[in-house]
């Protein structure tokens, strides 16, 4: 058996390419499905049951399905006509169509049903448990041996079972039972019994227990049986729900009593080293999932306690893979409570020493990127979903078959069946969402939120700069379903002053590759960026500057936090003025709108909050917080600062009560004015800042200690003092930051102070007119033309522009200015030859320039591009920058001309190009 791999939700990366990446781990390309995960998470067309799959089991590339339901029918979309099946079907495990094979479970009286199949060592023997009196006809009391070979029911097996059996194990000579029976062949045998695996004669094997039995299992070596199901007692000693006993005698070997009452043991499952069990139960503190025990002593190596009734377990290859309705893995620092997760996969063992115990278990080994959808199942049903599965092989590929009462898989019509293989992994990841930003000359930061692919965790990710069709660098991160954290690249190859665009792909093990990634334009600064640089020299691990154009992706601007935000019910995005120059803010309604953290962490007794906000509101709310929860509301939360329904600030932490600092009883800022404000805790307490002035400490040193997400303008905010109306923020926010210490009253002043620091503003300025001419049509007008054309010989082309220049801002001057082109997509676009940008002298329009009438230009070069590469790219001229400062206010006209034979070939004004459109990009700053 292959050693498992203990993988985790840790973002890791590598970087090849230019530039330098951030907080980068090198490691190996991914490589097939991302192990140790054996199975693609994409469904393939399987017959599906109009009933509940209880039962699975395989023999010889042939899958058997019992349950409760009379008939099977194709796919969705695939021709053919449904076929009776009597509670039972059996299918070819490499096609999901039914084989020849059929058997009908019924019964006098009643509804007739299959719980339990088990197939002999030897793969001749099918063994079928339920509630039936009659297979094919065949006499037989609740368990049935079947001759796989012939596909008939062996009449001389026919030991008598009263009541329902719902699990079964086998060994070469013995076949236990476990069920709701208190008699076998009128014998007591209280809810587990053996039989003679050939005759279904009763054995002397007795483990009595009080309430039904629902799992049973022989260890490896034959010489124990675990036992699970409602049970508080085993021949008379307190076990609850589990318990193992002599395979002879059923003579007790081990008890449990520390599964909570009403929680019970729905499925136990083996492997070389270890036995695992699956739990459901209801009410307060109940165990809903997976243990991991040690077979050389019985006892247990970990306890995964995620909420959501798990019905079966499955290890296979170092991973256990388990169906359920997972719906809060809060315990194991995974998914918080919310959406149902059906099928799971974690490795069996933790990679190397396991964590230290929480409430005196060890948590579970970290989910893997395995993760096909399901959902809760068919009307009239217990709404569970996922019940059994079953591995099966057949021209060497292997199948993960799961039966349950669900009716979609992947969001695709599919009931009661489905099936997974090895290989055929055609799912692409999610498109990447994108963004850049600029605070320094010499540096742009790329992020993006990592992407969700169903079987691969670990995807690679290329930036591609510049419209470029080669990647600029190449980065790896891992990511689950309900964890996607940033990734992110430094790109410290640009020029101050020069705009770029980037974007982005994933692309899984199998290949499969996304679509690119919305552009995400940046323009680098000509000078440092104050305020920004300065939040990020103190040291934030999560600064969201809400510049972001799209939902639902808030970027991190920290060095290396890559904590990036989802945004709630679409808040309103880019709003200004900010209240940095420079930046936009972010807009929330009061009343759902929040942005919340994508990653979940612990928050330790040091630590900084800091915002900047902008209402009216009368009805307060949360600014930012600190809460166990992401799209529901927390319940646990501290570590917030909100606003009183008058317009105070509050600040406070929680250590067994609430612990605040509020300003003043006049202190009141909803005056639709830009603030500042800051919470602190360290050694010292707690202390409140705003607009950099200290407002109170309190000598609280500790806070609650839960792991959790940041909360921007919402979450709980019950039981605190002066409480709002709302727990929602109304109004504007803007630069929200995230440290890991306090802040010194210094550093808070010095924040508040760079706010309002001159900054660098950007004009992108694009054409209001282009076209060229042609010497080899010297009548001809270009005008309409969605290409644009340069040559210097063989037949001239030249090509002229104009541009509306605005006039500087007040107190700026112009500090840069460069214009960006796009090669077209044609073949051989780029040139060898040297192009310059000269001022156009002479009158001109696009409807009316031809080579005949061409306008009179410059002979002092703007700026010259020294060969364009092949490839459909934005490329960048910087420009005379004393030139264009002159022409502000003015229409101004730039021509492009060289000197060669090679032709440059760039997209027009009328072109639909993506990044296609000419533009002059202005830097404007202080005197």
């Amino acid at each position: 058996m292959r050693r498992s791999r203990g993988l985790t939700a840790a973002l890791v990366l590598s970087l090849a390419g230019a530039g330098t990446g951030i907080g980068l781990v090198l490691m190996p390309e991914a490589s097939a499905i991302t192990a140790p995960v054996a199975f693609t998470a994409d469904e393939l067309p399987t017959w599906q049951t109009n009933g509940v799959v209880w039962a699975m089991a395989q023999a010889n590339g042939t899958v058997f399905a019992g349950g409760t339901f009379s008939a099977v029918r194709p796919p969705e979309g695939v021709a053919g006509a449904e076929q009776n099946a009597v509670n039972f079907v059996a299918l070819d495990a490499a096609t999901g169509n039914p084989t020849s094979c059929k058997l009908a479970f019924t019964i006098g009286e009643g509804t007739a049903t299959v719980r339990t199949l088990v197939v002999s060592k030897d793969k001749k023997t099918l063994y079928a448990g339920g509630s039936f009196g009659a297979v094919n006809g065949t006499p037989v009391s609740s368990l049935a041996a079947i001759d796989i070979a012939s596909c008939t029911p062996k009449a001389s097996f026919h030991p008598s079972f009263p009541a329902t059996v719902r699990a079964l194990a086998v060994t070469d000579d013995t076949l236990y039972a476990g069920g709701d029976f208190a008699a076998v062949e009128g014998q007591t045998r209280e809810r587990f019994a053996a039989v003679d695996a050939s005759s279904g004669a009763l054995k002397p094997f007795v483990a009595n227990v009080d309430e039904p039995g629902r799992a049973v299992e022989v260890t490896p070596d034959g010489k124990n049986v675990l036992l699970g199901g409602d049970f508080f007692t085993v021949n008379g000693s307190n076990s609850h729900a589990l318990a193992v006993v002599n395979a002879t005698t059923g003579a007790v070997t081990k008890t449990y009593n520390n599964i909570p009452s009403n929680s019970v043991v729905k499925d136990i499952s083996t492997d070389d080293t270890g036995f695992y069990t699956g739990h459901e139960g209801s009410g307060g503190g109940v165990f809903d999932g997976r243990i991991g025990l040690r077979l050389s002593d019985f006892t247990e190596k970990w306890r995964d306690r995620c909420l959501g009734a798990t019905q079966f377990v499955l290890p296979y290859e170092g991973v256990l893979y388990s169906s359920s309705h997972g719906h809060d893995c809060s315990t194991e620092l995974e998914f918080p409570d919310g959406k149902r997760n059906f099928l799971l996969a974690q490795p069996t063992n933790h990679e190397g020493a396991a964590p230290a115990p929480v409430d005196g278990f060890v948590r579970g080994p970290g989910k893997l990127g395995w993760h096909p959808t399901a959902n809760d199942g068919m009307d009239g049903t217990e709404g569970i979903g996922p019940r059994v599965m079953a591995v099966a092989e057949k021209n060497d590929v292997k199948y993960m078959w799961v039966g349950g009462e669900f009716t979609l898989i992947n969001g695709k019509p599919q009931w009661g069946l489905t099936r997974f293989a090895s290989t055929g992994d055609v799912g692409a990841p999610t498109t990447p969402v994108a963004s850049a930003s600029s605070v320094k000359p010499g540096e742009v930061q790329v992020r993006w939120r990592t992407s969700y692919d169903a079987d691969d965790s670990k995807l690679t990710y290329r930036i591609y700069r510049n419209g470029s069709a080669t990647p600029a660098a190449t980065v790896t991160a891992s990511s689950l379903e309900w964890e996607r954290p940033q990734a992110s690249w430094n790109d410290t190859t640009v020029k101050a002053g020069q705009s770029y665009t980037y974007r982005v792909t994933a692309t899984d093990a199998a290949g499969n590759t996304s679509a690119l990634s919305a552009v995400a334009s940046v323009t680098v600064p000509t000078s440092v960026q104050s305020y920004p640089n300065q939040v990020r020299t103190d040291g934030a691990e999560l600064y969201w500057r809400y510049d972001d154009a799209v939902s639902p992706y808030v970027a991190d601007s920290s060095v290396s936090g890559n904590r990036s935000g989802v945004q709630l019910n679409t808040p309103a995005l880019k709003q200004s003025p900010g209240a940095v120059p420079g930046s936009t803010a972010m807009g929330f309604n009061g009343t759902s709108q929040q942005v919340y953290s994508d990653r979940r962490q612990t928050v330790g007794n040091a630590f900084t909050i800091e915002t900047w906000f902008k209402t009216n509101t009368t009805r307060g709310g949360k600014l930012i917080g600190f809460g166990n929860n992401t799209a529901r509301s927390s319940g646990s939360y501290d570590r917030q600062l909100y606003m009183t329904n008058t317009g105070r600030l509050v600040f406070g932490v929680y250590n067994g009560s609430t612990r605040t600092v509020s300003t003043g009883l006049f202190e009141t800022y909803n005056d639709n004015q830009w603030h500042h404000v800051v919470g602190t805790q360290g050694p010292g307490g707690i202390t409140l800042y705003v607009d950099g002035q200290n407002k109170g400490s309190l000598n609280a040193t500790s806070n609650a200690t839960y792991a959790g997400y940041w909360h921007v303008g919402g979450d709980n905010l019950a039981n605190w003092p002066t409480r709002p109306t709302s727990n929602f923020f109304a109004g504007q926010l803007d630069e929200t930051a995230v440290y890991p210490s306090a802040l010194t009253q210094a550093q808070v002043k010095s924040h508040f102070d760079l706010a309002k620091a001159p900054t660098d503003t950007v004009s992108a300025v694009k054409t209001t007119e282009d076209t060229y001419i042609n010497q080899g049509a010297p009548s001809t007008a270009y005008g309409t033309s969605t290409s644009l054309a340069v040559r210097g010989s063989g037949s001239l082309y030249e090509t002229y522009m104009r541009f509306n220049l605005p006039a500087a801002p007040a107190g700026q001057v112009l500090k840069s200015a460069s214009l960006q082109i796009k090669t077209s997509t044609q073949a051989n676009s780029g040139t060898t030859d040297t192009v310059k940008v000269l001022p156009v002298t002479g009158n001109w329009t696009g409807a009316g320039t031809t080579f005949n009438t061409k306008p009179t230009l410059g002979t002092t070069p703007l700026g010259t591009i020294a060969g364009v590469a092949e490839g459909s790219a934005v490329h960048n001229v910087e420009l005379d920058t004393a030139a264009v400062s002159a022409a502000l206010g003015t229409s101004y006209g730039l021509g492009l001309t060289s000197t060669g034979t090679d032709p440059l070939w760039i997209w027009s004004s009328e072109a639909t190009a993506a990044e296609g459109t000419p533009q002059l990009v202005l830097t404007f700053g202080a005197k």
